[in-house]
């Protein structure tokens, strides 16, 4: 015989089946800065020099994550482009807002941090994938700026850079 208890069970049981997918896709979110990513519009970024220590060149940058991964575009003559095209594939984020990096002082360093490993992404489903990221959101920018990512991708003006946490995610 069925009864309401074994229903609610089966219903129970279906419902944890159901959402196991998502509860693996959140569970990627371990650390302060991976949960932070979903809340920020912004990273701070510095590739990291042979040995560890931290380049001169940092940016605050908009980015997209995907739960696993965050991809910026920015100018292919960057330097975050030329530091991995030339080798320097690991990389510090900060994830916060605290305006332009030089006017910040140094407060983005408080903030929750990422090592990472950077790629250049050339992998067009990849980049349409981080692309639909970035429209959603910066939904009133990306107006303006989808266009521009989209054609300087196409071009070869821009390029889409992936930033993986390594073993190392600091906070």
């Amino acid at each position: 015989m069925i009864t309401r208890r074994t229903i609610l069970q089966l219903a129970g049981a279906a419902l944890a089946v159901g959402s196991a997918p998502l509860r693996a896709a959140t569970a990627v979110i371990a650390t302060p800065a991976q949960a932070a990513l979903g809340k920020s519009d912004l990273v701070y970024i510095t590739p990291l020099k042979n040995g560890g220590a931290e380049s001169t060149c940092h940016a605050e940058v908009w980015f997209a994550f995907d739960g696993a991964s965050v991809f910026v575009v920015t100018s292919s003559k960057a330097w975050r482009a030329r530091a991995i095209a030339s080798g320097l594939n690991q990389a510090r984020l900060w994830v916060g807002e605290y305006g332009e990096w030089k006017g910040a002082k140094d407060a983005y360093r408080e903030a929750p941090e990422l090592l990472t490993t950077a790629v250049l992404i050339d992998d067009l489903p990849t980049q349409s994938r981080a692309l639909e990221i970035f429209g959603e959101k910066y939904r009133l920018e990306w107006l303006v700026w989808g266009p521009r990512f989209r054609n300087g991708l196409k071009d070869g003006s821009r390029v889409m850079l992936q930033y993986t946490p390594t073993g190392g995610a600091l906070s």
